[in-house]
């Protein structure tokens, strides 16, 4: 790994492993934020969320999934019917083609399933190495580092890599911590870059590893103007749906589709 100014490789590992464990610490509710209950949904909902968020693809998939509810039903699907379910999504044309062709392949060679390995996922339309980690981890329990621009921008300012590549990206950060803590790291530093550390003004004043971060004061340091930053249930106001969320971490992907859910 060549970041010369990380020091040795031991010493990256130790402060690295201690960045996961106070974001275990500070995210004990991490979890995948698209909504699914098997791994065709996930593999689907991944496609789609590309340039757009989480909370418009569950929107978008809680429709798509009760009129197509797996890969045959999905693979024979009207396309201009499909890019109307997807138009909320963006770039919804080019979606429709993916998840099309995506279907039609896991019916034509693995009979409508999801195959369990990367080898076979990243050959799907639409499909790399970042969506095929999502779907492994999280719906295989295989172990995998989910390299999308919040976790590519946070390994950048810890010193874990040196990279924009998100190959090499997931490469090095692989070396720093044991395969059983890849897919929770994955959602831990996602849930840091989203409601923490963003890509323009991170909140560096509020940040329980500023600490251990070599970035430190990129962002606003001042921890009053810094916790203004806050997103999401971090955000000021928002201390009941955290409190509700750190009682019942078991429940937090539930917790989370109610405090999105629009009144009436």
């Amino acid at each position: 790994m060549a970041i010369a100014e990380a020091g040795s490789l031991l010493a990256l590992k130790r402060r690295a492993r201690k960045i996961n464990r106070v974001l275990a610490e500070k995210y004990p509710y991490a979890h995948a934020e698209l909504d699914f209950r098997n791994p065709f949904e996930l593999v689907v909902a991944t496609v789609l969320s590309a340039q757009t968020t989480d909370v418009a693809v569950n929107q978008v998939t809680k429709i798509l999934f009760a009129r197509y509810p797996d890969a045959r039903a999905m693979s024979e699907a009207d396309p201009v019917e499909l890019e109307t379910i997807l138009q909320p999504t963006g770039f919804f044309r080019a979606k429709a083609r993916n998840v099309l062709a995506l279907s039609t392949r896991l019916v034509d060679e693995y009979d409508g399933v999801v195959p369990g390995r990367l080898e076979d996922l990243v050959t799907l339309p639409g499909v790399g190495r970042k969506t095929a980690n999502v779907v492994l981890g999280n719906a295989f329990g295989i172990p995998g580092i989910t390299v999308d621009t919040h976790f590519g921008r946070l390994a950048r300012r810890f010193g874990w890599t040196a990279s924009d590549d998100p190959v090499k990206i997931e490469f090095d950060v692989a070396e720093l911590f044991e395969p059983r803590d890849w897919t929770m790291l994955s959602h831990r530093v996602v849930f840091h870059g989203r409601r923490v550390c963003h890509s323009r003004k991170p909140a560096c004043g509020a940040c329980p590893v500023a600490s251990l971060c070599p970035s430190y004061g990129e962002g606003e340091t001042d921890p009053v103007k810094a916790a203004k930053l806050l997103k999401y249930e971090l955000a000021p106001g928002n201390e009941a749906l955290l409190e509700k969320l750190l009682a019942e971490t078991h429940r937090a992907a539930e917790i989370r589709m109610e405090s999105q859910r629009r009144p009436g």
